[in-house]
């Protein structure tokens, strides 16, 4: 369930590929060691190695909590509990002590995601993203692999306080990012992967609330389509040069969007729960949330994709990949509203402040 990756250096660093840009696994030395020793020897002396007098770390290095909120993209992170609470809508009549548990479960294995993510591409990122927690040393690989281990069982737990189908949703989810992660993520099927993660993750908020996964599918179907266009787009953050795939992914949230302004589908054979009623007909005012919130989702994520498409140089790719993961908030709070949860809606859209306040400080993607 992790997010695209971040692929931008670091402000004063070197481009990818730029030899001595940082301390990776694989043993590049650090930042300034090359010139700290002498160019030239005298005669009949040998020239030092670079890294003989070089600082050398610790063989366990935990972070500091600015590492992992790094690690972690903690602004990403606003944008989990609209899974569950979505996903609550479409059965329950208001967010419960289990409508937590699924968002603690959530929260738990998007993390965990995300440090797995970071551990199983150190390599790679220690050539183009050298300043990443792991390659720059900040984080040891270890730590991150035992931090994806204990989210991912701490992520289980809370599913399995909330009951039995919770915890089959959680599980499939967890199989789900650790599958992603160490193997389809650089093949044909890792934006399928990431799109079912997500979800899964608004089936979660369904199941935990004792409702039946098949009630959730439309919104889960809906928000996993949106999940794997901006997955699409993000494989090119690093190089660009990609016009269709922008294009399409502005098609796709366009059709989303139609979606999100109709009226809820019918629940079959089950009726509503108490409570609660479905979304008024088109062009009645009950539809007014549920438009403006679909208009916030389109201004979110329609430009930046458009540039991207117009010019599909790195800095605009990974700017409509931001967008695209920020606009998941007035999309889970469309879907809420879609559901006739209007409450929850808004409860939900007003998760997008803080996103925009942290993503300021550290990178969302």
């Amino acid at each position: 369930m992790n997010g695209p990756r971040d692929t931008a250096p670091a402000p004063g660093t070197p481009e990818s590929g730029t030899s001595g840009s940082g301390t990776s696994e694989c043993g590049t030395s650090a930042p300034g060691a090359a010139s700290s020793a002498p160019a030239t020897s005298a005669p009949g002396t040998a020239t030092p190695h670079p890294s003989v007098h070089a600082p050398q770390r610790p063989a366990t290095r935990t972070g500091t909590r600015a590492d992992w909120a790094e690690l972690l993209r903690l602004p990403a992170l606003f944008t989990v509990p609209g899974d569950a609470l979505a996903g609550a809508s479409t059965v329950a009549s208001r967010p419960g002590r289990r409508t937590l548990l699924a968002i603690g479960a959530s929260l738990c294995l998007y993390q965990a995601g995300m440090a797995l993510n970071d551990w199983a591409d150190r390599e790679v990122d220690a050539v183009e993203r050298p300043h990443r927690p792991l390659p720059s040393g900040r984080i040891a690989p270890a730590a991150a692999l035992t931090g994806a281990a204990a989210l991912t069982a701490a992520g289980i737990g809370c599913a399995a306080l909330a009951g039995r189908p919770a915890l089959a949703t959680a599980a499939a989810l967890a199989a789900t990012v650790w599958a992603y992660d160490l193997g389809l993520k650089h093949t044909p099927l890792g934006p399928v992967a990431m799109g079912t993660a997500r979800a899964l993750d608004l089936v979660l908020g369904a199941t935990a609330n004792g409702g039946r996964a098949r009630r959730a599918l439309p919104a889960a179907a809906a928000l996993g389509t949106h999940t794997l266009a901006v997955t699409a787009v993000s494989r090119h953050e690093a190089y660009g040069g990609s016009t269709a795939v922008p294009l399409t992914a502005l098609a796709t949230t366009t059709a989303l969007a139609r979606t999100l302004l109709g009226p809820r589908p019918p629940a079959g054979a089950h009726p509503p729960p108490a409570g609660r009623r479905g979304a008024a007909p088109l062009g009645l005012p009950g539809t007014s949330l549920q438009g403006a919130l679909t208009a916030g989702y389109l201004a979110t994520v329609a430009v930046p994709l458009w540039h991207a498409a117009l010019n599909p140089s790195p800095p605009l790719t990974r700017r409509a990949v931001g967008a695209g993961i920020r606009a998941m908030i007035p999309f889970q709070a469309a879907l809420c509203a879609r559901a006739g949860a209007p409450v929850t809606a808004l409860l939900t859209a007003a998760l997008a402040p803080a996103a925009r306040t942290f993503a300021r400080r550290v990178s969302i993607t």
